[in-house]
């Protein structure tokens, strides 16, 4: 029957053989086993053939539109975020305290636009300060309109409303900025069409992944049928 036996820091597999000389029981150097002898210690290691995909798009595509839509709300908190104090304030490396609420709020926009027109200075930017869901309908489908086939961009800024819903919405303001409206990513999906890019700069953006691309494939599957 074969055992293992200990010698030292090595374990030794034993076959019934013995080492007479000294009476040591441990086993001679030739009568020990050869390890990694199997077949599958000895063939070639190849490495896999299968290649990561990449995942810049083949065909070149420019981005001719951008919608900026911020909904910030200069000088009134969203009720479900307590801010610390001291805490970050600033829009765009501007202070929307600084200022009156409506000339901040331009400020804000003017500088993220900036910012995008150094990317792509020859995109049409529209901007959409603290939006009713009428103007962002309006303010996609346009885009969308004189984008045709071209891709989109739209840039939300959510730091004056409440947090995204897991039923996927995301928030706006009725007419008289009274209310928080929510605004479901479904209807933003189909107004702004495909090619798009979305930028998220709101509390608990990741909340909105799952939503969006259960959203992307209903819409897909409908367009299917």
């Amino acid at each position: 029957m074969a055992t293992f036996r200990t010698v030292g820091k090595f374990q030794l597999f034993q076959q019934g053989m013995r080492c007479e000389e000294d009476g040591d029981d441990r086993l001679a150097d030739w009568q020990l086993p050869l390890c990694f002898t199997e077949r599958r210690h000895l063939e070639k290691i190849t490495a896999p053939q299968d290649l990561a995909q990449g995942w810049r798009m083949k065909e070149r595509m420019k981005t001719v539109s951008v919608a900026l839509v911020l909904c910030l709300n200069v000088g009134v908190d969203p009720p479900d975020v307590v801010k610390p104090s001291p805490c970050a304030r600033t829009e765009t490396w501007i202070d929307p305290l600084s200022m009156s609420p409506q000339k901040a709020l331009e400020a804000v926009g003017n500088n993220l636009q900036k910012q995008y027109e150094r990317w792509q200075p020859k995109a049409r930017y529209k901007l959409s300060l603290d939006p009713t869901t009428d103007d962002v309908k309006k303010l996609c489908t346009s885009l969308r309109r004189n984008a045709k086939e071209e891709r989109v961009l739209f840039h939300y800024n959510g730091h004056a409303v409440p947090k995204p819903t897991t039923n996927g919405e995301i928030w706006v303001f009725n007419k008289s900025y009274t209310q928080y409206i929510p605004l479901s990513l479904y209807d933003l999906q189909t107004w702004m069409g495909s090619p798009s890019i979305y930028v998220w700069d709101c509390n608990t953006a990741g909340v909105i992944l799952d939503s969006f691309d259960q959203f992307a494939r209903q819409r897909r599957d409908d367009h299917l049928v």
